[in-house]
């Protein structure tokens, strides 16, 4: 059923390279069940992104020079428009007809999800008239960055209100159906996107704290890892990890040390599940456990400096569970982990009361859980480890009653310590607004705020896409323009 279902699905969202052109009969009425289309659109919604972790100083190339590695990077993607928000309000079209409640909810989650990314990506977008072609609307104007945000906030409180125990929801394969844990998940996703605006005080009618306070304090919200948002692979045909069998991680991607460093730092068992002994060590008959075995490459260098080590044999490779093992552990868009970390930024920021200790010790048991749950064999890595010790070493213990800027230092070096394959381009995101983790950069090369238009927007939609490129950054499509968010 699942093939059937993905292949009429892919159909319904073709991709076009006009933005919002969709179908070639827009007087078709076809109708489709909303859960064959939650289905497809979950699948392609919590899908693991690899090539943040390049930007993110986690992993590295030795095969050629990747442009996320050395800060190059071009063109944003607006597939997510044909693939991703036109299945969603086909979904949420065919809901309303049913009457359910639910869909609709989880559907202005999933928009609000989508519009956030893209707007990050690249600041005004389309966005009050985006994917409506079946309306006429075939060159959709840009919204500000503002007023995406502004509209994604409105519309994950609605998802809130909407969302409820008495509408059946099916085809469900993040939470089974079970509404109370999309709930969860919404509220979650509201302190996330409001933590992200840190650097802004209000954004359209909302105060950003004030708002941040109330639903903290007043709405459900994650309470453990089995409310993680995320998508559990399996060992069939269209639900294997996203990476497996994937060539190039088995043969040219290899650990960063500067993401590796912080875990033997540390004398942090989670490097064990990420990262493969280097050749040398295995050769050696070194212990898996033995952190001296693990070493990565500079992300900075030449890609044929880090070839070089690979001769040597004291490199790390990406631990090869991740292309050879259909299943892995699964890929969140927010979990609880994550949650716990934005309540304890939150905390230190003032904006809620309590102990961010708490929240930041929290956050990394949550993450432990996760992984000794989720890796297979957790014995071979975990075995005689204590989390209650490591919270209490020098380079993780927290404390309260520091300044602000070190409680930021130890929130964000362990949050993103937690993000190898997961939560997409999050720990990047951190790093724009938090200058944290101090991310190693080459001399000269400035970390890119924002990625530049897709091509086919000036072919398909100049107009609009000139106007926003004046409004925002004076006319000029950059990657170093720095938009909104970070102002």
């Amino acid at each position: 059923m699942k093939s059937i279902f993905a292949a009429g699905l892919l159909t319904l969202a073709s991709c076009e390279s006009n933005l919002d052109k969709i179908n070639e009969n827009p007087n078709d009425q076809a109708s489709i069940d909303p859960k064959y289309l939650l289905t497809f659109v979950e699948k392609y919604t919590f899908q693991v992104n690899g090539d943040n972790m390049y930007a993110s100083r986690m992993m590295i190339g030795t095969d050629g020079e990747n442009s996320y590695q050395y800060m190059k990077w071009n063109d944003a993607s607006f597939e997510v428009y044909t693939k991703g928000l036109l299945n969603t309000g086909k979904m949420m079209q065919e809901a309303e007809k049913r009457g359910n409640k639910n869909y609709l909810a989880i559907g202005k989650f999933l928009r609000a999800y989508h519009f956030f990314n893209i707007s990050l990506k690249v600041g005004s977008a389309p966005y009050s008239e985006a994917a409506k072609g079946e309306s006429g609307i075939t060159q959709p104007k840009y919204d500000t960055q503002e007023a995406i945000m502004s509209g994604i906030l409105s519309e994950l409180k609605e998802a809130n209100d909407l969302i409820n125990t008495n509408d059946k929801i099916e085809g469900d394969i993040v939470y089974n159906g079970d509404a109370l844990k999309w709930k969860k998940l919404i509220n979650s996703f509201r302190l996330k996107v409001l933590i992200t605006l840190s650097k802004k005080t209000t954004v359209g009618n909302y105060n950003i704290a004030t708002e941040f306070t109330s639903i903290a304090g007043s709405q459900s919200l994650m309470t453990s890892i089995a409310d993680n948002g995320e998508l559990k692979f399996a060992d069939a045909a269209d639900s294997r990890y996203t990476m497996f069998n994937n060539s190039g991680y088995g043969s040219s991607l290899y650990m960063a040390d500067y993401f590796i460093n912080m875990f033997k730092d540390r004398h942090d068992p989670r490097l064990f599940t990420f990262a493969a002994q280097t050749t040398g060590a295995k050769e050696a008959g070194k212990a898996i456990t033995d952190y001296t075995g693990y070493n990565g490459g500079n992300p900075t260098s030449p890609y044929s400096d880090n070839a070089a080590l690979i001769t040597a044999k004291n490199i790390s490779k990406v631990n090869d569970r991740f292309y050879k093992d259909p299943t892995n552990e699964p890929a969140s868009v927010l979990s609880y982990s994550e949650l716990e970390f934005i309540l304890a930024e939150a905390t230190a920021r003032g904006w809620i009361s309590g102990s961010a200790k708490t929240h930041y010790d929290n956050a990394i048991k949550a993450s432990f859980s996760f992984y000794q749950t989720y890796v297979k064999n957790p014995g071979q890595y975990f075995s005689g480890f204590d989390i209650n010790q490591y919270l209490a070493t020098p380079l993780v213990v927290y404390n309260n009653a520091d300044p602000l800027q070190t409680q930021l230092e130890k929130i964000m070096t362990q949050k993103y310590m937690t993000m190898f394959h997961q939560a997409q381009w999050t720990s990047y995101y951190d790093y724009l607004r938090t200058g944290y983790p101090n991310y190693p950069l080459k001399a000269g090369v400035a970390a890119p705020f924002r990625f530049r238009y897709p091509q086919s927007e000036y072919s398909y939609n100049s107009t609009n896409l000139k106007t926003a490129l004046a409004a925002q950054y004076g006319g000029n499509d950059n990657i170093n323009s720095k938009p909104w968010w970070l102002q």
